[in-house]
């Protein structure tokens, strides 16, 4: 690995090790023109990766001292167009809910919705606006399970309902975990999307808000709810900066990896205050 001075957002030799076999494998997998010429060191770009992630830098802004930024972008790409991104992220989440006493395949979720701006690059067509948040941008739906680990994500423009997302998702976790059996949703979700689920041999269930003041966590919804605040302690995902949808979906995905592998390896998630660099105290 090239010697340089240590990010915050780099992975410990303790977080490598879990996903290190998958990207040697990739690599092994890979033949034909321009792949004999191995240059750069692959956690050198998973780490390039997470800078970009958890600071929120263009992809071109990337220091000096991380392989090329059109290599790490490629690399990217790569990485989501083949599956090998998300088979990093469900690798995590199978080995944290061991971690949990939990079996790999969840028998119940949760499901919801964000919406969040749009940065100027992304065009017209693949943004809308959430009439009831008075958001333009892309809505995120996703699907959690009881922990709040990412099961299904689909991004779509804002103005997209909730009821459509959610339709959806719940197809593509029938699909991908036919174990669950159990969704929660919130009020947003009509009747439709209950039906919806019905047919899929789910049972979709509204947890209704409290008609008392002030904040309440909802009960079993509260934890995507969180994962939605995991979400944004990553700078790339405070708003949608990506061109296409699927790139924002691996943002998510890549979020939730460095969540999971800090999480296995007991390492706290650094926050943005560095507290050597901060002026003594006046006694």
């Amino acid at each position: 690995m090239t010697r340089r001075r240590a990010y915050r957002s780099d992975v410990s030799d303790a977080r490598w090790a879990l996903i290190e076999p998958v990207f040697v494998a990739w690599r092994a997998a890979r033949c034909g023109p321009g792949t004999a010429a191995r240059v750069h060191d692959l956690r050198e770009i998973v780490n390039a990766i997470l800078y970009v992630n958890r600071t929120g830098i263009p992809w071109e802004y990337l220091p000096h001292d991380f392989p090329p930024f059109k290599t790490v972008y490629d690399y990217f790409a790569k990485w989501e167009a083949d599956g090998t991104t998300e088979q990093v992220h469900d690798l995590l989440r199978d080995r944290t809910r061991r971690s949990n006493a939990r079996t790999v395949e969840p028998s119940a979720a949760v499901v919801d919705a964000q919406s969040v701006k749009t940065s100027g690059n992304v065009a017209e067509t693949s943004q809308g606006i959430d009439a009831g948040k008075k958001i333009k941008g892309r809505k995120r739906h996703l699907i959690t399970d009881t922990l709040g680990l990412v099961l299904t994500v689909l991004v779509t423009a804002a103005s997209v309902h909730d009821s459509a997302g959610g339709k959806q998702v719940l197809t593509e976790l029938a699909a991908a975990h036919p174990s669950v059996t159990k969704v929660w949703a919130d009020g947003g979700y009509q009747t439709s999307v209950i039906q919806h689920g019905a047919r899929l041999g789910i049972d979709v269930e509204v947890v209704q808000r409290s008609k008392e003041k002030g904040f309440q966590p909802l009960p079993k919804r509260w934890v995507i709810e969180r994962t939605f605040g995991w979400l944004m302690q990553h700078r790339r995902l405070a708003r949608d900066y990506e061109a296409l949808p699927q790139r924002s979906r691996t943002m998510i995905h890549w979020a939730m990896a460095n969540k999971m592998s800090r999480q296995l390896t007991g390492e706290s998630t650094p926050t943005w205050r560095i507290e050597t660099d901060m002026p003594p105290t006046p006694a």
